[in-house]
């Protein structure tokens, strides 16, 4: 497994609308998508950067995990994602490697993306996600 690049920044948000335009109007970047992602219970905005996008993520249901993590930490840094070539050879390699995992497989996400979560609990407490096309 080799890590490509920092796919994205996903940063949970209370409101996506006023999240949005702090970006766009503050930080003077574009939002080039919005999308739900049902299964997830999480509606996310998308901002370039460079290579790197950042993602906001504002939960849908309170049985979102977005939703547990504002209720806990409030706003702010989320997750770092990775892209990687393949998800699941990713996955399987650090679970190798004693990582414990929140995803066994792949399963999609936002952008059609392949993407694969590790615990934080074994990650130094960064929630860390794999992605791949």
């Amino acid at each position: 497994m080799k890590l490509k690049k920092i796919e994205h920044i996903g940063i949970a948000v209370e409101n996506l609308e006023e999240a949005i335009r702090y970006w766009e109007d503050v930080m003077g970047l574009k939002c080039y998508n919005i999308e739900e992602v049902a299964d997830q219970k999480v509606r996310t905005a998308f901002f370039r950067i460079g290579e790197v996008k950042i993602e906001l993520l504002e939960a849908t249901s309170p049985e979102s995990s977005v939703a547990s993590f504002l209720e806990k930490k409030g706003q702010g840094v989320h997750h770092i994602a990775f892209a990687v070539d393949n998800t699941d050879e990713a996955l399987e390699k650090v679970e190798k490697a004693g990582v414990r995992l929140i995803d066994k497989k792949a399963r999609q996400g936002a952008e059609c993306l392949k993407i694969g979560f590790l615990h934080p609990k074994s990650t130094m407490g960064i929630l860390t996600e794999f992605c791949s096309e």
